[in-house]
């Protein structure tokens, strides 16, 4: 006799999809809303190519690698991209001036409640428009989403988010120092340069771990992990503005303080939605900045991703412009109420190795 399976059911099974369709008929509903209120705002939808010669630069995500074969039988390696951003810039460094995409993605190393390998990301761009803009639009989305699903709170694992409130606006040294009390400023010179150990030296004040091969970045991380993000987003939306420059390699510095960049990320219920820049067009500072990645990557992964030269070459002609990267998925489960970014996924990914 054939033993019984101790498999959790598959997300085709009748029975999981019955419990997972209102969730996906709400994703559905809150894509199409967002796809009315970008086209109110004069923004062409637009659609990129999933391979790409780099997967991007930053140090932390994970690409997947492929390659494509010619007639010839010659190998060329390929990646899927982690995002559609290198290709939405080309398109403002073709003309395009306000640009809006849905773009699945993908990332490696990620999988949990809130991360999938596969996923859909909505990426838009505003040339000629300031980093404060995509603020506003990150606000209008929240409020949009929820009316669309009609509900007047978001949460996630007992944390409630009015989607109607004004977002809260707080730079990070301001969250470090209300939430971990630490001067992370002081930590910068006037350049943005990191002091490592300065910033050790407040961990151990405030008594955090400090481990004797942990860099500057693992030491921002590590606060802003552990004491910063679980208190954003409560309440109201929070907007984490002005990161310094070294955790920014595709922001602009600010016109107001060097040491930070133009750089916000949007948090709902201690939840990540969102990543704006007012973008970087030095092609020089960014190729330097990519290569600092790079190098960084190599020291912690021990691999590093080749540098898309199209994407350095189109920089030179793109106009100033602000973006914003937004985990469609995620929105989807707080305005639906689902507890697992499965929930809000048609068709998920198996679970490796079965």
């Amino acid at each position: 006799m054939k033993p019984a399976s101790s498999k959790v059911s598959p997300w085709w099974s009748p029975s999981v999809h019955a419990d997972r369709r209102p969730f996906l008929l709400g994703r559905n509903a809150i894509q199409a809303a967002l796809r009315g209120f970008f086209a109110r705002e004069d923004f062409i939808e637009v659609d990129t190519a999933t391979l790409q010669v780099s997967p991007g630069n930053e140090a932390h995500l994970h690409g997947f690698r492929t390659e494509a074969v010619t007639t010839d039988g010659q190998v060329h390696p390929f990646y899927l991209h982690t995002s559609p951003e290198f290709a939405c810039k080309k398109l403002l460094a073709a003309g395009e001036m306000r640009i809006a995409c849905f773009a699945h993605v993908y990332r490696n190393r990620e999988r949990g409640p809130l991360h999938h390998p596969e996923f859909t990301m909505l990426e838009w761009y505003r040339a000629g428009e300031s980093y404060e803009s995509l603020m506003t639009d990150s606000a209008h989305i929240l409020a949009l989403s929820a009316r669309t699903m009609g509900t007047k709170m978001f949460s996630y694992r007992g944390r409630d988010m009015d989607p109607f409130a004004d977002p809260e606006r707080i730079s990070v040294a301001e969250a470090f120092d209300r939430h971990a009390g630490i001067d992370l400023l002081a930590s910068l010179g006037a350049d943005g340069a990191t002091d490592r150990d300065h910033l050790a030296s407040e961990l151990r004040r405030v008594g955090m771990r400090v481990a004797e091969d942990d860099h500057w970045a693992d030491l921002f991380s590590r606060v802003l992990v552990e004491k910063v993000e679980p208190h954003l987003g409560l309440g109201r939306a929070t907007i984490l503005d002005e990161y310094p420059v070294s955790e920014a390699a595709l922001a602009r510095p600010s016109a107001r303080d060097p040491r930070v960049a133009e750089r916000f990320e949007l948090y709902a219920c201690g939840v990540e939605l969102a990543n704006a820049f007012g973008e970087l067009t030095n092609a020089d500072e960014q190729r330097r900045r990519f290569e600092i990645e790079m190098a960084e990557k190599a020291r912690i992964y021990g691999e590093t991703y080749p540098l898309d030269e199209d994407f350095l070459d189109a920089l030179s002609v793109m106009p100033e412009a602000s973006g914003i990267a937004l985990g469609f998925d995620r929105l989807a489960m707080l305005a639906t109420g689902a507890a697992r970014i499965e929930q809000v996924l048609w068709a998920p990914v198996a679970e490796f190795g079965i």
